[in-house]
C-alpha cells in the first residue's frame, strides 16, 4: 500500500485466511451458552458456477479426500445449485461433530483454491438452529474474499425476510470469538443456502 492510497483512504483488501474457519467450534460453544443455538451438522461452500473437466477433477479429489473418513455416515460431499445460479458443495456430519465439519469445509476451500478456483469462491456457511425455537435457523457465513464472518438469520416463517435484530444480537455474542465483518452492507443474504432456512 502506497502513500497515495493512505492519503486517499484506500485500504488494502484482506487476504483470505481459511484457518479462521477453525474458530467456529469454540464460537459454537459461546453461541449455545449465550443464545441457545446448536449446530445442525450441515455446512457448505458456495462459489460461482464452474463447468468443465478441471472442476470435475477437483470435485473427485474432494470426494476422495472426504471419503477417507470412516466416521462419515452419508456421501462425502453433495453438489447443488441454487436459484441464483451458484453452486454449493455440501457436507453433512453429526451435529455434535462440528470440528470434523469445519475440517471438511476447510478441505473443500483449500482444494478449490489450490486448483485455481479461488476467484470463484464466495463463502462458506455453517447452519445452526434453536434460540428457544428448534425451527429457528441461523447461519454463520465466512466471506472468502474478506476473511471475515457474519450472521445470517432468515425468518422461519418462509419468504425472503431476515431477523436483523437477531443477527446483531449474535454479532455481539460472538465479537470475541470470530473475526466479524464490520461492514453490515456486506452481510449478504444467502437465500437457499443448504442447511440454513
Amino acid at each position: 500500500m502506497g502513500l497515495l492510497d493512505i492519503l486517499l483512504g484506500r485500504s488494502k483488501p484482506v487476504a483470505p485466511d481459511l484457518d479462521q474457519l477453525f474458530a467456529l467450534p469454540s464460537a459454537a460453544i459461546t453461541l449455545e451458552a449465550a443464545a441457545g443455538f446448536t449446530p445442525t451438522g450441515h455446512g457448505s461452500v458456495c462459489f460461482a458456477t464452474v463447468e468443465g473437466a478441471a472442476f470435475e477433477d477437483v470435485r473427485q479429489e474432494v470426494r476422495a479426500l472426504l471419503d477417507a473418513d470412516a466416521e462419515r455416515t452419508g456421501p462425502p460431499v453433495e453438489v447443488s445449485r441454487d436459484s441464483y445460479g451458484y453452486t454449493w458443495l455440501v457436507s453433512r456430519r453429526s451435529p455434535e461433530d462440528l470440528p470434523a465439519l469445519v475440517s471438511d469445509l476447510h478441505a473443500v476451500n483449500t482444494a478449490l483454491e489450490g486448483s485455481g478456483f479461488g476467484p470463484q469462491l464466495l463463502c462458506s456457511v455453517v447452519g445452526f438452529r434453536g434460540g428457544g425455537d428448534e425451527r429457528r435457523p441461523l447461519g454463520l457465513v465466512y466471506l472468502y474474499k474478506r476473511g471475515s464472518f457474519y450472521v445470517f438469520a432468515p425468518l422461519p416463517s418462509g419468504g425472503e425476510r431476515r431477523d436483523s435484530a437477531l443477527e446483531l444480537q449474535v454479532r455481539a455474542v460472538l465479537a470475541n470469538d470470530l473475526r466479524l465483518e464490520p461492514d453490515l452492507s456486506r452481510w449478504f443474504p444467502v437465500w437457499g443456502a443448504p442447511g440454513v432456512g
